[in-house]
């Protein structure tokens, strides 16, 4: 077993695997991972940008931003997931597992970042005890791939657009729930810079809506020959 998943209080555990979907089948057996995964997030973006701060002392501040959000974008929190064996452990409620739950990417990073906030909680809030376990997942990214996707990153792109073009402060996303089912909300989001709408997006998560937010803004600016 992955030390991420040894912990000294296994209610905490539990509950950092348990999605909402279980829950509202099953009522009486505590609550779900939402204020968990909460925590994880902001965990990890500390965690990843003092990794990348450490380790590419020659980087700029633009170039550490794109690779952070590479670090702890959905697919590879995902994909982390699966390495430390957290796919069939999430409990999740029997509508997400027939839809394939166990394997999607949403409901994989969102509870690798509750188990990153729960074991966080679990040894008194220390960070040292899960740097080391984190840096080394952060590690096992190929430096190729990082690359990658911090270049095609679209909120990073879109941030640069309007810092570069004299914007008072950074793009503010504003996130709301739309609907659908517990394993597979939907969510929207819509980008402002200096109070103007510049676009909106859809997606199963809020990085995700806030993604397709960026992109519908990047968009636009092509159409009217701004990129």
């Amino acid at each position: 077993m992955h030390k991420l998943l040894m912990f000294n209080d296994e209610k905490l555990l539990r509950r950092s695997l348990t999605h909402r979907s279980y829950i509202n089948e099953n009522p009486g057996d505590g609550g779900d991972n939402e204020r968990l995964e909460f925590l994880g997030d902001a965990v990890l973006t500390f965690i990843s940008g003092e990794y990348l701060y450490q380790r590419h002392p020659e980087m700029g501040e633009d170039e550490m931003t794109r690779r952070r959000s590479a670090l702890v974008d959905e697919k590879q929190l995902a994909r982390f997931a699966v390495e430390v064996g957290l796919d069939f452990r999430m409990r999740l409620g029997q509508g997400a597992i027939r839809e394939g739950g166990y394997q999607n990417p949403n409901l994989l990073s969102s509870t690798f970042e509750a188990v990153i906030g729960a074991y966080y909680l679990d040894n008194n809030r220390n960070i040292e005890a899960l740097r080391p376990l984190v840096e080394q997942l952060f590690d096992s990214v190929p430096e190729g791939i990082m690359v990658v996707r911090s270049n095609i990153d679209s909120k990073n792109k879109f941030q640069e657009f309007a810092q570069a073009n004299g914007a008072a402060t950074p793009p503010k996303y504003v996130t709301e729930k739309l609907g659908g089912a517990d394993h597979a909300p939907e969510f929207l989001s819509k980008v402002y810079v200096d109070e103007k709408l510049y676009g909106e997006g859809k997606g199963r998560s809020k990085k995700d809506a806030e993604k397709q937010a960026a992109e519908d803004a990047l968009a636009k600016l092509r159409k009217r020959g701004l990129l």
